[in-house]
């Protein structure tokens, strides 16, 4: 599963021939969220803090994930993006 980002122990991935909607997987410590990237919605369970950092990321990073979909539906590689400072 490529990484895009690691920032604050969140690790954040992206699998080529996933299933729509546009998503991206995020991972802290036992802890695993899927985030929809058009509509923001999250299925699974975050610490509220971690969940507020990748949150904060993701309006941030919004247009360059959505890029990385697309790439990763033609099997191009991937961009990293950078972490939440």
């Amino acid at each position: 599963m490529p990484e895009l980002s690691r920032f604050l122990g969140i690790i954040i991935t992206m699998l080529y021939n996933d299933h729509s909607p546009p998503h991206f997987h995020a991972q802290y410590g036992d802890y695993k969220v899927i985030v929809e990237i058009l509509s923001g919605i999250v299925d699974g369970r975050f610490p509220k803090r971690a969940l507020h950092s990748l949150m904060e990321w993701y309006e941030i990073y919004k247009d360059n994930l959505l890029e990385d979909w697309n790439l990763a539906e033609r099997h191009e590689p991937l961009n990293k993006i950078p972490p939440l400072e």
